[in-house]
């Protein structure tokens, strides 16, 4: 698979030839991130911290907040590691300060090491000094400490002249359950498939920046298909991971979705196809995830009303999930307050205009929302059994919905903010807060 790569230098992305020479500057690094999220997880490294000038740290973390980033430069010490995984990176990337005393301290399952290598020997110093180690030998000390590691095959950083496959095949080898990725010269899609085929990843910058790479082709590279038409069994799903529909895809219609962000499918029997051209159910492209065994993929999509199904109904086995069709039953009545209607069993009392709906009154009222959510989270502690406790945490849910949609907040923003927390090393004890605290 592709790991594309956003390299900083004073909060701007850059190209460098041999991590000395720049020559590209590509401005701000958020449209880049935001594009390349489309693929998975973005490498994103501070080269001025690497080189010990600076630090964009600030920039960097928004960036940690908005996509799935592995971060790397200056990552030289416990607390510095520590932040990084605090401030939401999939994983953090350390070079020359990786030894077992330092990794040992850090979940392995969140660690890359990085190895520069100057024809197979491990080189530091900014690639000015050689150490008389290989990849192998250094791989094969630090293999049990990290879940990945990054080689980057120095003589041929930033060249656009291809990759040493046969090199990368040993490599992959010595990293026995680790991942491996090769970074250095990889420029064409079968580079990107062979590495893959041998268990390991590419890392790629220059080759995208400059088009001589297509960000869509690159993802479709390692799909195989066992089907005369070739085409990729294609699973369709919103943000929360629910199942929309089955679609197919090829090289071709990939690399479009790709390149327009949207929901662009093969159909076996009409050729190209967009999903909601005529109905106006469009999709917003998310990202593309191959499975394990690269003959299915699948497409995480911001799926606009009424649905992905042509019946008009959210997905292709009918309404969505319980929590889902709730979500979007609130903003419905937001949008239209005055369309009447009993929400989550509960109708419009004494006060609310004629005809709302009892989710229009709460919106009209942010006094009563904020005395139905308390009153509601009290009766929840207050439960007995597990029926009053199933019940009691459905009305708070309906409350904290609607409390939601008046912010613009979906379901989808909220499970990214558990991610995110997710990723934190560092604990809070969790105590009562002082009374009237509201942080």
């Amino acid at each position: 698979m592709i790991i594309p790569s956003i390299d900083i230098i004073r909060g701007r992305t850059v190209q460098l030839v041999g991590g000395q020479e720049q020559v590209l500057d590509a401005g701000d690094p958020m449209p880049w991130l935001e594009k390349f999220a489309l693929a998975g997880e973005v490498a994103v490294v501070d080269l001025d911290a690497a080189r010990g000038e600076g630090s964009n740290r600030d920039v960097i973390a928004r960036m940690c907040a908005a996509g799935p980033c592995r971060v790397g430069g200056g990552i030289r010490d416990l607390a510095t590691a520590r932040f990084w995984l605090d401030a939401g990176a999939v994983r953090i990337v350390i070079g020359t300060a990786a030894d077992p005393a330092l990794l040992r301290q850090l979940p392995r399952d969140r660690v890359v090491v990085a190895l520069d290598a100057m024809e197979g020997e491990v080189v530091v110093d900014a690639w000015r000094t050689r150490t008389d180690r290989s990849v192998e030998e250094r791989l094969t000390e630090l293999r049990e400490y990290a879940d990945g590691f990054l080689v980057t095959f120095v003589e041929r950083d930033g060249r656009l002249a291809g990759t040493d496959l046969a090199r990368a095949a040993g490599i992959a080898a010595a990293g026995g359950d680790a991942r491996i990725t090769i970074a250095g010269g990889v420029t064409m899609i079968e580079e990107i498939a062979g590495l893959d085929r041998i268990g390991a990843d590419a890392q790629v910058g220059m080759a995208l920046y400059t088009g001589r790479l297509s960000l869509g082709a690159a993802i479709a590279a390692p799909l195989t298909s066992d089907r005369d038409d070739g085409l990729i069994a294609t699973v369709v799903t919103n943000e929360m991971g629910t199942a929309l529909g089955l679609a197919w895809s090829s090289a071709q219609s990939i690399a479009r979705a790709v390149d327009e962000r949207r929901g662009v499918y093969q159909s076996r029997t009409r050729g190209l196809w967009i999903k909601g051209g005529t109905s106006g159910a469009t999709q917003q492209l998310l990202r593309v995830t191959p499975d394990c065994d690269r003959d299915a993929v699948r497409f995480t999509v911001r799926q606009k009303a009424p649905g992905f199904c042509h019946r008009d109904t959210a997905t292709c086995w009918g309404e969505a999930p319980p929590l889902e069709a709730l979500e979007a039953l609130v903003r419905a009545r937001i949008a239209s307050p005055s369309s009447g209607g009993d929400d989550a069993a509960r109708v419009s009392g004494p006060g609310s205009p004629a005809g709302a709906s009892y989710t229009g009154r709460l919106i009209a009222d942010p006094a009563l929302l904020r005395d139905k959510l308390v009153e509601e989270a009290g009766e929840l502690a207050d439960a007995g059994t597990s029926a009053e406790v199933a019940r009691e945490a459905a009305d708070v849910l309906y409350f904290t919905m609607v409390r939601m949609a008046a912010a613009g907040v979906t379901l989808a923003d909220v499970s990214r903010e558990l991610a995110q927390r997710a990723r934190r090393i560092t604990r809070r004890p969790g105590d009562r807060k002082p009374q009237g605290h509201t942080g």
